[in-house]
Formats: C-alpha cells, structure tokens, sequence
C-alpha cells in the first residue's frame, strides 16, 4: 500500500481510458502494469433522427466523470490526491465519423460504429479499391455524405474518430493510433501509413475532385505503438480534470480503437495469435501470416497498434439483448421478493446454459437490435423462434441467446477458416460475456472450433490495454518491440486457463447455424413489418 502511494505521489502510475458503448473506463497502473484504481461512467447512445450518436456534451460530460470516479478511487484507496502521471492513453470504440470545420466546430453529430447507412458508399469504395471497405469506417461516412449532397462536407478541415477527438482536445494534436487509423482508411502495412494509391483513387472520384480539400489534409497523422503522440496542455489538463489537481506535460499516448487495445489486453499482436472481444458489439481478430486470397465482405482488414495486417470480423450486435433478458428475469425475481443480484443470477443462468441441447433443442433467436451487415440487416429486430415441437426449456432458451450474440461473428469466422485457410493457435476471450467462467469460454470455443484462453487481467478489457500502450511509450527499451515487450514485461505469469472445443458442442453450434442462416429471411420480414 505504501509503495503504491508512493507511486501515485511521484507521478510514476500511467492511466488508460476507453470510451466503450456503454460504459467509459479509467484504469490505472503500476509500474508492473497492475490495475491500481479505476473509475467509470455509464452511459447509452441515442438514436436521433435514424442516426446512432453521442451528443458532445455527452462526450466530455462522460471523460469528466469517468477520470473523477478514478480519482475517487485513489482517495478511497491510498488517500492521496493524483496530481501527475507518467503517461496516459485514450481509446474508443472504433471508426465512426466526427468531422470538423476550421474553427473546431462539429459539423455534425458524431456517426457511431453501430450506424448501417453506408452501404452505397461502402459497396463503391470496395469495388474501387478492390479492398473491403466495411459500413463503419470513417471513409465510408464520409463518401456517403458526399453522395447524399450532405452540405458540410465542402468545409470539413478535419476528420476523426472518437479518440482521436478526445485526444485533440487533451493535447492539441490530429494524430492516429495507426490500428484506429486502419478503421478510418486502408493502411499500407509495408509503410505503416494510409495507402497511397487508395488514397490517389479517392481524390480521383468525380465527387472529391469538386471538393475544397484532397483526403490527405483531413485526416490524422499515422504512429505507431511507441511513438510520443503529444503531450498532455494546461487546457488539456483542466478538460480531463475539473478539480484542477493534475498538471500538465504528461506524456500522451497515440489514440487507438478497442480492437487494438483489446490485442494489447490479450497478448494477441503476434502472428497466429487472436482475440475476441465480446460486449455490446463483438469482433475477431487473427493476425495474419500472408495475405487473404479474396476480397469478402464480412472480414476486414486492419492493423494491430504496430501496424501488421489483422483479419477482422466486427458484428454491430453480441451481449445487449442477453442483458435485456437477464433484465427480465431480474423483476420477475423482484416481484417475488427474492432480492437476488444481477450477477448471481447472470452467473446462474449462463452456466445452467451449458445443460441445454448441443443445438438448442429446436429455439433460434436473433439479438439484433441494430442492423448487421455480415448478414445483409440495415436494421434489426430481437426475436426469437422456436419449432412447434421444439425442447422450450429454460436451459436452451438461454443457451440459444447465447449462441446467438456470437452467431454473426461465427458466420464471418467460418469464411477466415474454413474458407481463407487462416491457422490460429489460440484465441484470447475478454469482455463482457466471459465473465461467468467457462460458459463464455466454450460457446465460443465450439463457435470458432479453436482452443480459447480467458486470462484473469481479461475482465479489465480495453482500458487496461489502452493504459499498457502508454507504459510501452515510456517504458521500452531501445529498440524493443511491442509484442516482446508485452511476453516479457507485462504476461509473465497470467497465461490463461485455455478451454478446448468439445466436438459434440461444435457440431451443436454448426447445427444451430444452419437454422439460424434459413431463419434470416423471417429477421428481414420483422424489420419491414416492425418499422421504426
């Protein structure tokens, strides 16, 4: 306790934030990179006007917020005041769309991940490029607002996503962690920056020739893990804290997207190595040893925080309709007077899940509360389906659910594996849905027909990572590399509890799937007839 406090006086604690769908989180760290103290702040996107967003205000209210309750913690903790750090990094989830004019103004609200209205800009930009450019990424918006004559365009000056927003405002610097800069346009591995003849093919297009500005001079400048991004202003430190108790100067991290800073949780930046994040919106990751044979409309390709190539499978939708259900189950239980807790009974009916029929028994359900493009959704409805005869059962109601927040993601695995040839030695799980140990764990196992480890520093998810990039800036050695650094200096007895597939599970979830691809065209009836 007394070194930690000494620690946190002498500056040394570095602290990690993440800006998540549902929840912005602070972690801090010691110089063994322990989780020290944290703080967090909940908060919901709003659906304005058809479009998924933060509101600004949100924004800055929630950073706020989030680095007080840390504060909070350290107080409550060591009962000192956090006055320096020695360095801090910002992630968020990934891509989006926050462009701004030449006074710093928001042009429009911020266009989250979790939007599917790109698909016209999206499908041209893949043929174009000959490169799947997903719905999301910050390319996408952008060209879609140019094609829908959306007049801010014209006076864009700079374009970002929502780290990098947070970031600017701490530092004053437009730069990109180079895996959150693989998400706003495609990145040339080989150079470790945005590709060029891509990039020459964008400025070509009729619509940006009329344009004020080519793409280069609006987006941020690439780094890579390691690299100082800035440093931390008197303005900076008055935004993140309130109080006016932490200096400025800090040392400041590139911004990153939750898929890097997930790897960077995990130790899966190596090759052959990967990673699932599963919470509001899941994605797989496999570092890949050569590149894909052909271009495929479920998988992305991005980078990991030191810019090599990683297949992604992103799918808008994993735990948030499970947690509506457990929600239900919480007040039938309350009318009842049981005064059960939330997680008891999350970890009660996760587990006896894994009684259910290897294939639901007959039950397919659909989690889609918003569109879903691996299977062609603009939009979703949650639904779920079950054959007259059909095991109704507690047991594969859950387990059905449970299948169903990764059904998405198993779809675009099976195109990496089984299709693409992809190897992986393991897979880390981390995230929401693998809080209640091995039930998580092996549904995804039998998803993805893959070893998977779950490590106990996993629950600390992206934030942890995010503050692991920071110490990395301040800490390595000459010349030594993140994934060495990561192995060495940070995994160095938390290897995991690794959990095999069961082959009558796999064969279950392989099942399952076919009924859950037949039923997609009854999801798609749902959205016309259900309109918003």
């Amino acid at each position: 306790m007394a070194d930690i406090k000494n620690l946190i006086e002498n500056g040394n604690a570095v602290l990690g934030i993440e800006f998540g769908s549902t929840r912005i989180k602070a972690v801090l760290i010691d110089e063994e990179h322990n989780p020290i103290a944290s703080g967090d702040h909940e908060w919901e996107n709003q659906l304005i006007d058809g479009i998924w967003t933060y509101s600004q205000e949100m924004i800055i209210d929630g950073l706020q917020d989030c680095y007080a309750n840390m504060v909070k913690d350290v107080q409550n903790k060591y009962g000192v005041t956090v006055k320096k750090l020695k360095a801090i990094g910002i992630s968020g989830m990934m891509h989006g769309y926050l462009p701004f004019d030449a006074s710093n103004k928001l042009l429009v609200p911020f266009r989250t991940w979790r939007n599917t209205i790109t698909a016209e800009s999206a499908k041209k930009l893949t043929d174009e490029f000959d490169f799947n450019i997903p719905q999301r990424w910050s390319i996408a918006h952008l060209y879609q607002a140019i094609l829908n004559k959306e007049e801010h365009v014209k006076d864009i000056s700079y374009l970002t996503t929502l780290a990098g927003f947070i970031h600017w405002s701490l530092t004053g610097e437009k730069v990109m962690g180079i895996g959150e800069a693989s998400g706003m346009f495609p990145i040339d591995s080989s150079i470790r920056d945005y590709n060029k003849a891509m990039m020459d093919k964008f400025n070509a297009l009729p619509e940006i020739k009329t344009m004020p500005w080519q793409l280069q001079d609006i987006l941020p400048k690439v780094l890579v893990a390691g690299e100082n991004a800035g440093t931390l202003t008197k303005e900076g430190a008055a935004l993140l804290d309130v109080s006016g108790a932490l200096e400025e100067g800090v040392p400041m991290a590139p911004p990153e997207g939750d898929a890097g800073t997930g790897m960077s949780a995990t130790n899966s930046v190596a090759v052959r190595t990967g990673n699932v994040s599963a919470g509001t919106s899941v994605f797989a990751m496999v570092v890949l040893e050569e590149d894909l044979k052909a271009v495929h409309e479920e998988l992305d390709l991005v980078t990991t925080p030191v810019g090599d190539t990683v297949a992604m499978v992103h799918c808008n939708n994993c735990t948030s309709d499970l947690n509506a259900w457990v929600s239900l189950f919480k007040e039938f239980s309350d009318m009842f007077g049981m005064n059960l807790s939330v997680n008891d009974i999350y970890g009660k009916l996760y587990t006896n899940a894994l009684n259910g029929d290897k294939d639901c028994g007959g039950i397919v359900a659909f989690n889609t509360l918003s569109g879903e493009p691996v299977i062609g959704l603009e939009e979703g409805r949650p639904m779920v389906v079950r054959k007259p005869d059909a095991k109704m059962n507690l047991a594969n109601f859950m387990r059905t659910n449970l299948y169903a927040s990764l059904a998405t993601l198993k779809i675009g695995c099976d195109i990496l594996f089984k299709e693409e040839g992809v190897k992986a030695d393991t897979i880390y799980g981390h995230g929401g849905l693998f809080k209640t140990k091995g039930v998580g764990q092996s549904i995804l196992a039998a998803a993805m027909n893959t070893p998977v480890s779950c490590m106990e520093t996993a629950g600390e998810g992206g934030p942890w990572g995010m503050a692991i990039l920071a110490a990395y800036m301040v800490n390595k050695s000459e010349g030594e590399a993140f994934d060495a650094y990561l192995t060495s200096k940070v995994f160095t007895k938390d290897g995991g509890s690794v959990m095999n597939p069961d082959p009558a599970d796999v064969a279950g979830f392989d099942a399952y799937i076919e009924s859950y691809k037949s039923t997609i065209p009854a999801q798609k009836a749902a959205v016309a007839g259900l309109p918003l």
